[in-house]
């Protein structure tokens, strides 16, 4: 660990406590960093998985739909650690309905959640940021997008809408500090094999009488020609390499790992 790529680096991921988020902390952690978990229900339990690998680990409930406390989280990150040097935006929220019957507290819960958050979270960290190396700056903001940042499907009209404008905001931010140590860039799943979608395969399973592996061909085989799931843990691996010397002059773009969802 001693040895590590990003031993002496903290960072926060936002919606951490389980899935997507999760496994980019995991990622993250046994490379050497210090991890922020932000998320709701249980926190113990991953955050003694963290620390089980060798680097510190904290906790921070913020609601991220709520400004004041995302201003929070990143002060309690900045008292813990010092500072944040890689931000990955992930927290987010699902609703499907057609635009006519969409409740609006709906839309706004979305676009507060899986897109103002990502904003208000960069807006404060990127003075630090900037100030890092002697003022030469270094950091790293990962925005979790999704396939649907970059295609729409019917009946998401506000997570398409937010993820959408979160490429949109990854785009802008690499452009502003493209001079610096700083980057910004999306990652835009398709499927995702997360505790959540694993029981949608064994509800459809159930539901139809199939097999398990008919029922996931059949959820995959509707969007994604690789039939295959992401992991959580490659989605980290990426985030990785983003903060790696190799992505330091990689500004501004929508990776897609979607299994060629968008390619069609």
């Amino acid at each position: 660990m001693l040895n590590a790529m990003l031993t002496g680096k903290t960072a926060l991921v936002t919606g951490s406590t389980s899935g997507i988020g999760l496994g980019i902390a995991k990622q993250l952690a046994k490379q050497g960093a210090n991890i922020v978990l932000n998320g709701f229900g249980d926190h113990q339990t991953p955050l003694a998985d963290i620390q089980a690998l060798g680097v510190q680990a904290a906790f921070h409930g913020a609601d991220m739909s709520q400004p004041t406390e995302i201003e929070a989280m990143m002060q309690f990150a900045a008292i813990t650690f010092g500072r944040v040097d890689i931000l990955v935006n992930n927290a987010g929220i699902q609703h499907v309905a057609r635009v006519e019957d969409f409740p609006p507290e709906k839309w706004d819960a979305i676009l507060a959640i899986n897109l103002s958050s990502a904003f208000h979270a960069s807006r404060l960290a990127i003075p630090a940021m900037r100030a890092a190396d002697g003022g030469k700056g270094w950091g790293r903001i990962i925005n979790i997008a999704s396939v649907h940042g970059l295609v729409a499907s019917a009946e998401k009209a506000a997570y398409v809408a937010a993820k959408h404008g979160l490429v949109g905001l990854t785009k802008v931010t690499a452009l502003e500090t493209a001079t610096t140590g700083i980057t910004c860039n999306a990652i835009c799943p398709g499927w995702v094999l997360t505790p959540l979608v694993q029981k949608q395969v064994d509800a459809k399973a159930a539901a139809q009488g199939i097999s398990n592996e008919e029922a996931t061909r059949q959820l995959l085989g509707e969007k994604e020609p690789s039939l295959q799931f992401t992991t959580p843990e490659e989605l980290g691996d990426l985030a990785v390499f983003f903060c790696s010397a190799a992505g330091q002059n990689i500004r501004g773009v929508a990776w897609n790992m979607d299994g060629g969802w968008a390619a069609q």
